[in-house]
């Protein structure tokens, strides 16, 4: 039955969240902090979705240290990382250290991604004036006079939602609806790799190096009970990898990282193993009036160094920390919402363009080809502090961001 106008529910906020991820919960209990009123829209009911990229850099648990959340964070299952290896032809080498960051976890941590989402969706309903709306799904923008005015949505009934808001955030994903919606197209970057995921039984204190390279690449991420692995291939090389069978797909995981040899034999049918097409693109301008974009919505990264969440953790802060103010006082500018671009633009170029370097490394040009490790191992021998700036450009990053008091 089409909906009518009585059908319609309609909300009145400050500044409105569309997306329940990293940035989106981030800003919104940031802004919240500071006595703005905010409401997330989140389409989903819950967070227990297959996330993959589950890392929490240094940057980022400085920030939970910064607000005070730092010991609920590490209260969650998780594992630590403060050596990056690179296993190349039974070689290991450290090639990136993050114990010696002069930071408070000198290490990367990985949790299921859901658990700090819920985290943070906690602290934020413990706020005043912190809506969370949960399948609830943004399908448009409310503009007046060229202004973005709110947003339209649904729940999962279908029964309309309207949400009209002084400020609009986007942090909806590398498939933003808003960002169509805005007339905003992404410029892209192309990529030669793609991913596929699955994951492997891990024992207790079992090793395994982070990175494996030969004939493509597996990459082995340490999680309670289990790999979380990535076996490396060139772009649509998948399908013909698929039509070889299984088999096939095991025996390439063998050969690159015989640590998952006995653990692969536990992947017995592809639903086992997700494909993630890997997409490099950026926004030339992330705004329009009453409207910004961050995280993956504004600079889709690839997964190369599992700097995304951290990205758009910054990008979060950044949008709070400058416009927050602005929100309690008044209605924000577009030169407010340039100056979150301005601030947070080159960081996310800069890193996509390691991540593409990163990506001809690890991607064989040809078939039969070899990877070739992430940083040049002959550098790694005579340059023993390389590993320490390796550490620091992807624990730390470039322009971290710092919350500032509430």
């Amino acid at each position: 039955m089409a909906a009518t106008e009585r059908t319609v529910r309609r909300l009145r906020t400050t500044c409105c969240v569309v997306g329940g991820g990293p940035a989106g919960l981030m800003a919104g209990v940031l802004l919240a902090r500071q006595g703005v009123d905010v409401v997330v829209l989140e389409k989903h009911a819950d967070f227990l979705r297959d996330f993959r990229g589950d890392t929490l850099h240094p940057s980022t648990l400085e920030l939970m240290a910064e607000l005070g959340w730092l010991d609920d964070v590490l209260a969650l299952p998780h594992t630590r990382v403060e050596r990056a290896t690179v296993s190349l032809g039974g070689e290991a080498v450290v090639v990136g250290r993050f114990d010696r960051l002069p930071v408070r976890c000198p290490f990367i941590a990985f949790l299921p991604q859901w658990d700090f989402l819920d985290l943070l969706a906690e602290k934020g309903l413990a706020l005043p004036g912190f809506r969370l709306l949960r399948s609830t799904a943004a399908d448009g923008l409310l503009v007046a006079d060229g202004r973005c005015t709110g947003v339209t949505a649904h729940d999962d009934d279908g029964a309309p939602v309207q949400v009209r808001a002084d400020l609009v955030l986007a942090a909806d994903g590398r498939d933003s609806v808003l960002r169509a919606a805005a007339g905003l197209v992404p410029r892209s970057s192309p990529s030669r790799m793609d991913v596929l995921w699955f994951r492997v039984p891990r024992a207790e204190g079992q090793e395994q190096p982070l990175f494996n390279a030969g004939d493509g690449a597996v990459v082995a991420l340490p999680r309670t009970g289990y790999w979380q692995a990535a076996l490396i291939v060139r772009a649509g090389e998948h399908e013909a990898l698929r039509a070889a069978g299984l088999e096939a797909f095991r025996d390439r995981v063998r050969t690159l990282a015989p640590g998952l040899a006995e653990g692969i034999e536990t992947v017995r049918d592809w639903e086992q193993v997700k494909l993630l097409r890997v997409r490099v693109d950026r926004l030339r301008r992330w705004w329009r009036p009453g409207l910004l974009f961050l995280g993956d919505a504004a600079h889709a990264m690839s997964p190369a160094g599992g700097v995304g969440i951290n990205l758009a953790i910054q990008d979060a802060v950044a949008a709070a920390n400058l416009l927050g103010p602005r929100l309690l006082r008044g209605r924000v500018r577009g030169r407010d919402l340039a100056r979150v671009q301005r601030r947070r633009a080159w960081p996310a170029r800069a890193t996509q363009l390691f991540q593409l370097l990163l990506a001809r490394r690890l991607v064989p040009a040809r078939p039969g080809g070899r990877s070739r490790p992430p940083v040049p191992l002959g550098l790694v021998r005579a340059l023993p502090f390389l590993p320490h700036l390796t550490g620091r450009a992807i624990g730390i990053g470039l322009r971290p961001e710092h919350v500032r008091p509430a």
